[in-house]
């Protein structure tokens, strides 16, 4: 960063500016497994205008920029770069506006999503993605996350309808509007959905919301073996049987969950964690056709959560995982592998993963959103065992190999950042240079989020 920029910054933002070693090593990276890189700026805008004038700014000096929300990303998404800056968004975390009677609501982009549900409240709508971490919204539209309840609400890109963004020049745009649908030229809104800040910086998203259900109903379900309990999620959602979330534990994590999370009368065994959301009729119509399908398949009796206090303690137990499993050694490292496949593949993409794990002597517990075909290995490991990461590699090489061979995707929910760039290139290698074109159209001197999920040259 040049003397210019630096003193220009300095002048523009004040204490809002930083180069102190902690405060950049603070917003060096997301929760993936790469060494830190400290960027040699940090700022801290608190307007859309303020966004403009640091990007101007750098693109009229070719510095490169990394946006930063809450730091939970897992693919390197938001490392820093060490010839740049970083700009943090935690101060643009206001609810702008809130429109109940037409369920949505437009918000800056560091507001978190438990944030937003509680301001919310009183108002019988709620933000119904749910990714698990306390993620920004903005950055959940960057990386296009969906989450638990994606198979009943969708994911960012169903719930989003409009944005503004801060182009690289600086130029600030509004896409789509509050209406439910629009034909009004190309889809702007969805370009930037999952273009990881390497398009623009998203510093406001207009949301869709959902009212509050009548009833909400919790239960967890035991089975012999993994492939009842996913053949099982496989069929609720085949039958059409109207559910909120379907996710999957196996053996693994439920033995790690239950000690992490301190659960109380639960079973070390695959299980399926089901959540019902609707009227009162309707919810015990759909649990009477899932506990059937449940039982066909050798699953047990319904273990149901009455409380709103029980029913947040499971779903934190399984929000909780990724920790749950760090828990398990000091100083290791985590990697959470990510594929969806059509649900029709699931069972078959699922057991074959769960046979590779064992066959490469790996500690991976596996979750998923095993309604919407996404599931997770959760691999531990000493970052100076060179052997076993060789190992993990290979698994993550075949696993998605495998997802591709399914028809499915590389990443249902975590995004490309640096860590799946090279599996882009297997599942879109001829959509690659159209997504550079545009990347160079709009980003003419390659400064967002440079080397985040391709590479230009």
């Amino acid at each position: 960063m040049n003397e210019l920029v630096h003193s220009e910054l300095k002048k523009i933002f004040n204490e809002r500016f930083s180069t102190s070693e902690s405060t950049r090593a603070n917003y060096s990276r997301g929760e993936d497994t790469y060494e830190p890189v400290l960027s040699q700026a940090v700022v801290f805008p608190e307007t859309n205008e303020e966004v403009s004038k640091i990007l101007k700014l750098c693109n009229d000096n070719k510095i490169p920029v990394v946006p930063f929300g809450t730091g939970t990303s897992l693919e390197g998404n938001a490392l820093g770069n060490s010839n740049g800056i970083t700009i943090s968004l935690e101060k643009m975390n206001k609810v702008l506006n809130v429109n109940s009677a037409d369920f949505d609501c437009r918000v800056q982009a560091n507001v978190t999503r438990k944030q937003l549900n509680e301001y919310l409240r009183e108002d019988g709508v709620f933000f119904p993605i749910d990714p698990g971490a306390d993620a920004a919204i903005g950055g959940m539209a960057s990386t296009s996350a969906s989450g638990t309840m994606a198979v009943k609400y969708g994911t960012m890109r169903t719930v989003i309808s409009g944005l503004t963004v801060v182009l690289a020049n600086g130029e600030i745009i509004k896409t789509g509007s509050r209406t439910k649908k629009s034909s009004a030229g190309y889809n702007l809104t969805n370009l930037f959905i999952g273009s990881e800040g390497t398009l623009g910086i998203i510093t406001e998203v207009q949301v869709r919301l959902s009212p509050i259900p009548e009833s909400i109903m919790s239960a967890v379900c035991y089975f012999p073996n993994l492939d009842s309990a996913v053949q099982t999620a496989q069929e609720v959602i085949q039958y059409g049987i109207p559910i909120a979330r379907i996710e999957m534990l196996n053996k693994d994590q439920m033995e790690i969950s239950i000690k992490y999370s301190k659960l109380e009368n639960i079973k070390a065994s695959p299980t399926l964690f089901f959540e019902f959301h609707g009227s009162e009729s309707s919810n015990k119509e759909a649990i009477k056709l899932v506990e059937e399908l449940s039982k066909n398949n050798g699953g047990g009796d319904f273990k149901w959560a009455v409380s709103l206090e029980e029913r947040n303690k499971l779903w934190q137990a399984r929000h909780d995982v990724y920790w749950s499993v760090k828990a398990l050694g000091n100083n290791m490292k985590v990697y959470s592998t990510d594929v969806c496949v059509p649900i029709s593949n699931l069972v078959e993409c699922i057991s074959w993963a769960e046979k590779e794990v064992k066959k490469h002597d790996l500690i991976a517990p596996m979750v998923g959103h095993v309604g919407d075909g996404n599931f997770h290995s959760i691999i531990l490991f000493d970052p100076n065992d060179k052997e076993k990461q060789k190992k993990i590699r290979q698994y993550s090489d075949d696993l998605i190999s495998k997802a591709l061979e399914l028809e499915g995707t590389i990443t249902g929910e975590h995004g490309i950042g640096l860590q799946k760039k090279h599996y882009l290139l297997k599942e879109h290698p001829d959509n690659i240079p159209v997504m550079k074109s545009i990347k160079c159209s709009l980003d003419i001197n390659n400064i967002m989020n440079p080397g985040k999920v391709f590479d230009l040259n």
